[in-house]
């Protein structure tokens, strides 16, 4: 198994820009209606504003970049992530006849999916939804098992 987890992000490129048009034009609608209204101070507030629900969707894109791999093979399980702008980071590496899946669930799920080995342990698929997680809870414990058994399609 070779799985690369990626956060969902539902607003595209061209519904940013459509948003961000949308928001200006209603705030300099907003700021021509407050400077006749003899309000100056309003429309630098309207700028601010819309300056920061730019840099807030700026900082949920780049978070949206960031990447982690799962891989099982018949000696380990091997978690790699990257972040914009980083190398590949590993952050786990165990071997495949030790290690665990737990899905900690907070009664509204299936709630945490985590890697385990003896006292170790990580949480992956943060980027998934839960019905997502506990597919690919699934998914990974099949493929960890099959990799056991010494399954060459592991």
């Amino acid at each position: 198994m070779d799985a690369v987890i990626t956060p969902h992000r539902s607003l595209s490129p061209r519904g940013f820009i459509v948003l961000i048009s949308v928001l200006t034009a209603i705030n300099a609608c907003s700021a021509v209606f407050f400077l006749l209204l003899g309000a100056g101070p309003v429309p630098v507030f309207l700028g601010l504003d819309l300056v920061a629900v730019i840099v807030a969707f700026a900082m949920s894109n780049r978070a949206a970049a960031r990447q982690e791999r799962i891989q099982v093979t018949a000696a380990e399980v091997r978690v790699v992530r990257q972040s914009p702008g980083r190398d590949e980071t590993t952050v786990w590496v165990s071997p495949t006849a030790f290690t665990r899946i737990a899905l900690i669930g907070d009664g509204d799920g299936p709630g945490d999916l985590r890697l385990r080995l003896s006292d170790r342990e990580l949480h992956v698929g943060r980027g998934l939804s839960g019905p997502e997680r506990l597919a690919f809870a699934k998914a990974l414990d099949a493929a960890i098992w099959r990799a056991r058994s010494g399954d060459v399609q592991a």
